[in-house]
């Protein structure tokens, strides 16, 4: 039998389940893809009944199997969305969408109370975002559904209820309350005195490192990270010199984890935070809602040009054409303001003449955000390296352009894009694996 650890990398799009070996090459791989449900509102969210079953059948089917000892399990999930239970570990309501409006009132309510919301934002060193705060989504459920908030025994992040699922154990864990959930006092290391004085701490399980983990019988069970801490451990267990990573997916994440300067009011503007390492450590980050703009505009495209969707990232670059586009378009029609958009979806298809065109104008306008975003939380000085991991990593015309736009940096694509979960499999290693982690776990391309 061969000695794996088992890692569920569970996104908004992709729900992914790895095996690695002991040199953390993927030995199996299962990716899925759900349709989301929609809670009482009638907004989308993700269908937890159906996620927590996907992953009990699927560790269930592992154990069964003869070809493979299961060493470890752990979980690499998004943020900012919290699974409320009940005495008896089932969930009290929908995973709500952190993407679903948050009511103004009960924002401007809870800002009066504990202080100006510039102040409050910069304590917990997170921007105002409404529901994307994931202690606002707990405030809100007590304001609105209180008969639910007394019968809820655990607010788990959703990592740390996938864990609970195989372990049966309910903790916190500080990579997925320091991710923009406001409430973490990001200058007094502990619980921002805001969800003591609501009552919301008592909600929470105890607070362990993600280093921790339990036995299942022969198998350790980790109690999972955020996905974006998650996909920095390789890059630091496995670097000597400083860099910044840009995690892409739905979000495209920039990392610095060697910039522990606190937020300042103009870096808030822009969706600028601090992440928590699974040490404790803060990391200096900058968001961009790129990966959700790209699979919306790329419908567009492809249903105008009357082409299959995801054909085309399979596109290759082509140095002329982008360097005609620039000469031919307007290159700055994005909004100064980095929440909104690249601008791409203002352009006209028409203008183009196919769908190689198009669809580089897309990534050109694409960086040309990325780039803005990503500068507010780099030290030119100190960073040499720029390291590009999950889906855009694979995008032969992504990286080039964002070679072409950071000339004065060393633009590397993860060969194997699956940082996070290798980062999971990586904090539980001293359980599991008998070998050191070498600097070579990630292979590296350079695009020039």
């Amino acid at each position: 039998m061969k000695a794996v650890a088992a890692i569920f990398d569970i996104g908004k799009t992709n729900k992914k389940l790895f095996l690695f070996d002991e040199d953390y090459h993927t030995v199996d791989e299962i990716v899925e893809r759900f349709e989301e449900t929609v809670d009482e509102d009638g907004f989308p969210c993700e269908d937890i009944h159906r996620l927590s079953h996907w992953v009990t059948d699927r560790f269930n089917e592992l154990q069964a199997r003869q070809e493979y000892e299961i060493k470890a399990v752990n979980f690499s999930a998004y943020g900012a969305s919290l699974v409320y239970i009940d005495q008896n570990a089932k969930p009290l309501t929908p995973l709500y969408n952190y993407l679903k409006p948050f009511p103004e009132n009960l924002a401007d309510e809870l800002y009066k109370k504990y202080g100006d919301k510039e102040e409050f934002s910069i304590e917990t060193a997170s921007p105002a975002l409404g529901s994307l705060n994931s202690g606002l989504q707990l405030y809100r459920l007590k304001k609105e559904q209180p008969g639910v908030f007394q019968k809820m025994k655990y607010a788990l992040h959703l990592p740390q209820y996938l864990s609970s699922l195989i372990s049966g154990q309910f903790l916190n864990e500080i990579t997925s309350i320091g991710c923009h959930t406001a409430m973490w006092d990001f200058q007094k290391h502990n619980y921002h005195h805001w969800l003591r004085q609501e009552g919301l701490d008592t909600k929470f399980p105890p607070l362990i490192s993600a280093q921790n983990a339990f036995q299942l019988q022969q198998t350790t069970v980790g109690i999972g990270l955020h996905d974006s801490s998650a996909a920095l451990i390789p890059y630091l267990l496995g670097n000597k010199e400083p860099f910044l990573l840009l995690s892409t997916g739905t979000w495209c994440i920039s990392l610095n984890p060697f910039d522990h300067s606190p937020l300042t009011s103009a870096e808030l503007a822009q969706d600028c935070l601090c992440y928590l390492q699974y040490t404790g450590k803060p990391v200096k980050a900058s968001r961009l809602f790129a990966g959700f703009e790209h699979e919306v505009q790329v419908k567009r495209i492809a249903a105008h040009f009357n082409w299959q969707a995801d054909e085309l990232s399979r596109l290759k670059f082509d140095a002329a054409l982008n360097e005609w586009l620039k000469k031919n378009f307007s290159q700055d029609v994005a909004p100064d303001d980095l929440t909104k958009g690249s601008g791409f979806e203002k352009r006209s298809l028409i203008e183009f003449a196919d769908t190689k065109s198009a669809y580089h104008q897309l990534i050109i306008d694409l960086v040309h955000q990325q780039y803005r975003s990503t500068r507010l939380v780099l030290k030119e000085k100190l960073l040499k390296k720029l390291y590009v991991d999950g889906g855009f990593s694979n995008n032969d015309i992504y990286m080039h352009t964002l070679a072409l736009k950071f000339r004065d940096l060393e633009v590397f694509a993860a060969s194997v894009a699956q940082a996070s979960a290798i980062g999971a499999a990586m904090v539980i290693a001293d359980r599991w694996n008998n070998k050191t982690v070498s600097p070579a776990v990630i292979s590296l391309q350079r695009f020039t």
